[in-house]
């Protein structure tokens, strides 16, 4: 949920000047901008996966999804190096993009959240200020709790944000300490103080779970990981696997589950060691998915993923909870009765994906205003352009 920049086009040719001979003092080549850097084609298509991951969760609820990637932490990672690679700048002015970047897209979909609660009698109170500027959970009722529980995400987004210049400062006072002392404050929530119910202990237990992976997008972007050793770096990535697996798995009966999202230490040790591998193999090996812009389809929407990554997330649920009357009407219709796998969750899923694209082309444009571009119902190729 970074910075997006444009792929640098091909720089045509000059014509060639008039020289002296001709009596004429060659012209001066135009000044041109430097294009901007290319996208990364690795990173964007872990963010790609760790959206599809998202929706597939909230589709089946499979418990083990967290281990086999933990699209969260993933996602605080690439937002890691995103962050201290824009650092470079001013940090007023970083964070000001950033949350003009993140809010008006979600002021658009809360317009309409917010607004199906007050139909079906929400009373809001002075916790309404949190669906302007989400540093708290928003407040919410019962019957929208499955549309709005996922800003957590934003809440924990915003609040690295606003840390991190001076999260840089001290990364870069000792990185390798600090990294691996960012897993002290889940443990310190865990087995030394329990912090208070409520908007303050949701943001910091989140704050603590995924502080590490935040820290490990300095550490690619410092080039911290790149000059380290693999026999320093995969053994203690291992180990944080290690632990954050015996964990989940010996605590099944406290959480009811081994799934990560309920078990904050489990969540933080797991994700820890996997974004560490993600990132290392990226930095040292230099690991590259640049062959991908040969499979233009799929290339393509990677493009879109990454270029409308808040909308997927925000209209993600809003599209599942729409597609259960929608499948429900389809029992109606014998022919869709007779072939179609009706009682499916993969069809759910199916048709979950289709009113998120739907959801993208109409709402997806927002993105595009809060990032000052023009807006388009799709970016990349030739997309249709919104407005003159």
């Amino acid at each position: 949920m970074g910075a997006h920049s444009k792929t640098p086009g091909r720089t045509p040719g000059t014509a060639p000047s008039r020289t002296h001979s001709e009596g004429v003092a060659p012209a001066a080549a135009p000044v041109r901008p430097a294009p901007p850097p290319a996208r990364d084609r690795y990173f964007d298509t872990l963010r790609a996966v760790a959206l599809v991951r998202v929706v597939a969760y909230h589709t089946f609820g499979w418990a083990w999804a967290g281990l086999v990637f933990p699209s969260m932490g993933v996602m605080f990672g690439l937002a890691g190096t995103l962050m201290a690679r824009s650092l470079r700048r001013p940090a007023l002015q970083v964070i000001r993009s950033r949350f003009r970047r993140l809010l008006p897209p979600f002021w658009f979909w809360g317009v309409f959240v917010v607004a199906a609660m007050l139909v079906h009698g929400w009373m809001p109170g002075r916790q309404i200020v949190y669906w302007v500027v989400p540093l708290g959970d928003p407040p919410g009722n019962a019957w929208g709790e499955q549309a709005w529980e996922i800003l957590w995400y934003l809440r924990t987004y915003l609040w690295f944000v606003l840390l991190s210049p001076l999260l840089l400062r001290v990364f870069r006072l000792a990185p390798v300490p600090v990294l691996l002392a960012s897993l002290v404050p889940v443990l310190a929530l865990r087995f030394l103080w329990q912090p208070p119910d409520g908007r303050l202990g949701a943001a910091l237990w989140d704050l603590a779970t995924f502080l590490c992976c935040w820290l490990l997008g300095f550490a690619h972007q410092e080039g911290v990981l790149a000059r380290l050793k693999p026999a320093a770096v995969v053994p203690l990535a291992l180990a944080a696997l290690a632990c954050g697996g015996w964990y989940a798995l010996t605590h099944r009966a406290e959480y009811g589950t081994y799934d990560l999202d309920e078990n904050p230490l489990a969540q933080a040790f797991w994700s820890a060691g996997f974004v560490t591998l993600l990132m290392y193999a990226k930095a040292r090996f230099g690991t590259d998915f640049a062959h991908l812009v040969r499979l233009r389809r799929l290339d393509r929407l990677v493009t879109v993923f990454n270029a409308r990554a808040v909308t997927i997330y925000l209209w993600h649920e809003i599209a599942l909870i729409l597609a259960v009357p929608l499948i429900d009407s389809f029992w109606d219709v014998p022919a869709f009765e007779a072939y179609l796998p009706l009682d499916s969750q993969w069809f759910m899923f199916g048709v979950g994906w289709v009113l998120i694209a739907v959801f993208v082309l109409l709402c997806g444009w927002v993105e595009d205003v809060a990032a000052r571009k023009r807006p388009r119902l799709l970016p990349g190729g030739r997309a249709a352009r919104m407005g003159p």
